[in-house]
């Protein structure tokens, strides 16, 4: 037993994660539902496995902190792992990551959102509970920035989980703990490095925050991640972890450098049987910003709930779009490659459809006449007989002399 194979099945199931645990069933999360698996890893295993992945450096981290996050390629799927110890010993948190950059239409997000990444400057969060897809939204629109303008980014995350390859800009990608020492340590350097788009991973502290909207207010375009289960929230958490003395300062800086608030969850489908983003968008109308200004933030469900053509968005006018959405783009299938899932399907030749038989059990031979056909061309669909010859079809497969004087007379009428 080792990680590999347990990451090969996870992802043959289509799992999104993968839990290791002394004494307990592998368990996978299959569309949200939490599924055990006959491996059961036992403590030897899961610290070979633990020690394989972080070195003997990185062992010795862990060992006095308990706990370590990478990123890192098993069985050829790209995987974010959080090593932790429990009661029982060591343990895993696997989360499998797609192999292909996400794009907008392949998560079935709203064409809104690119809008939003094409502004200059101010601040996007995106938020959303643990496993709703913060990540791959983001992802999604740097991507759409990377195919459709010039632009220099810099990312920091912990850990990196999606590698960019640089199309129309240039990007940096910064991983915390490995590149810089903190989120911190990496806002004040990238202010220094000439860039357009700033991405902070996640905001948890009040020093990220502060150099967070310092960047947003300064000339660039920052898109960052937090906790919350909606915008409002999201926005009162920001706030909330300042002092109370500068709060008001904190809402005015806000309400001036922001540009959406976008709170996203999974949900399942029927239809299309797949889990769908679904939102709820803020945008930074002058309602929305004299509302943050203010800091009373309970007045934002009302903002959003009457502010439809400013572009907002309400969980329940979002999924009353994804109801009337027929075009959901589905996953390749686990067992298909990254390359042929990339490229598209080849072109099969035309096949010549059957015609129903009355008679299942009899064959229909074809009799020409003594002058060969012409070679049927890959394909293309037989040509129909020339007048020059005589087809008779007899379903017993003898010859009929009567079936084919009969034709002959017809043809010389």
């Amino acid at each position: 037993m080792n990680l590999e194979s347990l990451v090969g099945q996870a992802h043959g199931l289509g799992a999104s994660d993968l839990h290791l645990e002394v004494g307990q069933p592998a368990t996978v999360r299959v569309r949200g539902t939490l599924k055990a698996l006959e491996a059961r890893p036992d403590r030897q295993a899961l610290n070979a496995m633990a020690r394989e992945l972080l070195g003997e450096d990185g062992w010795q981290a862990f060992e006095a902190q308990r706990s370590a996050d990478l990123s890192a390629v098993v069985a050829q799927v790209r995987c974010r792992i959080n090593i932790l110890h429990s009661t029982r010993g060591v343990g895993l948190a696997v989360r499998l990551l797609q192999g292909v950059l996400p794009t907008l239409a392949s998560l079935n997000l709203h064409p809104d959102l690119a809008r939003l990444a094409t502004m200059d400057h101010g601040l996007i969060l995106v938020t959303g509970p643990t496993g709703s897809g913060k990540s791959s939204t983001l992802a999604a629109l740097l991507q759409h920035l990377n195919t459709t303008v010039s632009r220099h980014i810099v990312t920091l995350e912990h850990p990196v989980e999606y590698v960019l390859r640089p199309q129309r800009c240039f990007i940096r990608q910064r991983e915390v703990g490995r590149d810089t020492p903190s989120f911190e340590q990496g806002l004040l350097d990238s202010l220094r490095e000439d860039p357009d788009v700033l991405v902070v991973g996640e905001m948890r502290d009040p020093n990220t925050m502060r150099l967070t909207l310092n960047a947003a207010e300064t000339g660039h375009l920052v898109l960052a991640t937090m906790h919350s289960a909606s915008g409002a929230e999201a926005l009162q958490r920001v706030v909330g972890a300042f002092p109370s003395d500068i709060q008001p300062s904190v809402c005015a800086q806000l309400a001036d450098c922001l540009v959406a608030v976008v709170a996203q969850r999974l949900r399942f489908r029927e239809g299309p049987g797949l889990r769908v983003p679904e939102l709820e968008i803020m945008t930074a109308s002058t309602a929305a910003r004299a509302v943050v200004r203010a800091g009373q933030f309970f007045k934002l469900q009302s903002v959003l709930e009457g502010g439809a053509a400013d572009g907002h968005w309400t969980f329940n006018r979002y999924r009353d779009h994804l109801d009337r959405k027929t075009d959901f783009v589905t996953p390749p299938p686990p067992d298909v490659s990254l390359d042929d899932a990339a490229a598209p399907a080849p072109a099969r030749p035309a096949v010549a459809p059957k015609v129903a038989r009355p008679l299942a059990s009899a064959p229909v031979v074809a009799r020409p006449t003594p002058s060969p056909p012409a070679a049927a061309t890959p394909g293309r669909p037989t040509a129909p007989p020339s007048p020059d010859r005589v087809l008779v079809l007899d379903e017993e497969g003898e010859d009929n002399p009567a079936d084919i004087l009969a034709a002959l007379e017809r043809r010389g009428r």
